[in-house]
């Protein structure tokens, strides 16, 4: 396996003499965080044996949610919360995907377009529901934002896990709806194009002079909602590509594998250096910018709702998903027992350190 700070440290400079101009400041935090991520020039930790009290030090890990090594525990407790509020029923996943001629409007307007993305496709679920005849009510919807294909090209789109069902506030009525596709997908493409063609002009943005009039929304079904949650969970704080896909990296050239979406087959890519990292590093999203959202019933607020709607429909959610995986354990080298983090921050060459209870 070929660590994505090794490919960092061999191409970075070459790579910042080329875009030095054109890079964000998220991009250059990102760049570094990665370089620098538990290596030894990385902020340490003191742990403490609570048995034979031996000490030692470990660097830190960045924390950075582009970081691949970063995060998983952050992953998984997202699954969890998410498997949480399932509710009875069919779920149903919608993929609402920007075209090709508005990616570059996309790029260069990343704080703009990826909420109005989200925003927008959630507009659309949400004014379907209420016009819906088995449903009129609001619905939920679990949405993250991805910027990247699985061969690393840009391709901005949003996936929502919906739940075939609506609540009807005013008369207080939960519906359902039994049936193959949830709504037409053509139809979701018509209303979320207006939408979007819409929010981009309210934005003051410019539109390429040509765009498509056809736009692409896909609508599957996903049974209870599970496993679409864990797909989209395992990708949201671990970057866009794991380590164990980077096969080569030699005379100057990075090859890569992935799934081709069309055919399923594993196959092979083989980029510059230079050109791998500014892939990588175009999916770097904004400062602050959240790519996970929960809407209508599924808000944070609502889960009160939720739990009320789970008793009376006799739905508990599986608790093999629900229960809590705690953090990885530090052992110790001396004698296996569990270590505990005494101090943080302890800068290279210093002894100087904040006290914490808890990991760093």
């Amino acid at each position: 396996m070929i660590r994505l700070a090794d490919i960092i440290q061999t191409f970075e400079a070459e790579f910042l003499q080329q875009y030095t101009g054109q890079l964000l400041a998220v991009q250059r935090n990102a760049l570094s965080a990665i370089r620098n991520c538990r290596s030894a020039i990385s902020p340490k930790m003191q742990a403490e044996c609570s048995d034979c009290a031996h000490q030692i030090r470990v660097p830190h890990s960045c924390g950075h949610r582009s970081c691949p090594h970063c995060q998983a525990h952050e992953s998984q407790r997202w699954i969890e919360r998410q498997v949480e509020k399932l509710v009875p029923g069919d779920y149903f996943l919608i993929t609402f995907t920007l075209p090709a001629e508005l990616r570059p409007l996309a790029l260069n307007n990343q704080q703009a377009i990826y909420p109005l993305i989200l925003q927008c496709a959630w507009d659309t679920i949400h004014s379907f529901s209420q016009n819906d005849k088995a449903l009129q009510g609001t619905p939920g919807a679990v949405a993250v934002l991805h910027t990247h294909s699985r061969a690393l090209d840009y391709h901005p789109h949003t996936h929502l896990v919906v739940p075939a069902a609506a609540i009807d506030s005013k008369r207080r009525l939960w519906r359902t709806k039994k049936a193959k596709y949830l709504f037409d997908h053509k139809a979701l493409a018509k209303v979320f194009r207006a939408k979007m063609l819409d929010g981009i002009r309210q934005a003051g943005l410019g539109l390429p002079r040509r765009y498509p009039e056809k736009w692409v929304v896909d609508c599957k079904n996903v049974g209870t909602g599970e496993k679409a949650l864990v797909y989209l969970g395992r990708y949201l704080y671990r970057g866009v590509i794991p380590e164990k896909n980077i096969l080569r990296c030699e005379n100057d050239q990075v090859t890569y594998r992935y799934q081709n979406s069309k055919t399923k087959k594993i196959e092979r890519r083989t980029v510059s250096g230079v050109a791998f990292l500014r892939m990588i590093l175009q999916h770097v999203l904004p400062k602050g910018f959240r790519r996970a959202r929960n809407f209508g019933f599924l808000h944070p607020n609502s889960k009160r709702q939720i739990k009320l709607l789970q008793l009376l429909l006799n739905r508990i959610p599986d608790p093999v998903w629900v229960e809590p995986k705690k953090r990885p354990t530090l052992c110790c080298p001396c004698c296996g027992g569990e270590m505990k983090i005494v101090r943080t921050g302890i800068k290279p060459g210093y002894d100087r350190f904040t006290m914490a209870e808890g990991a760093g």
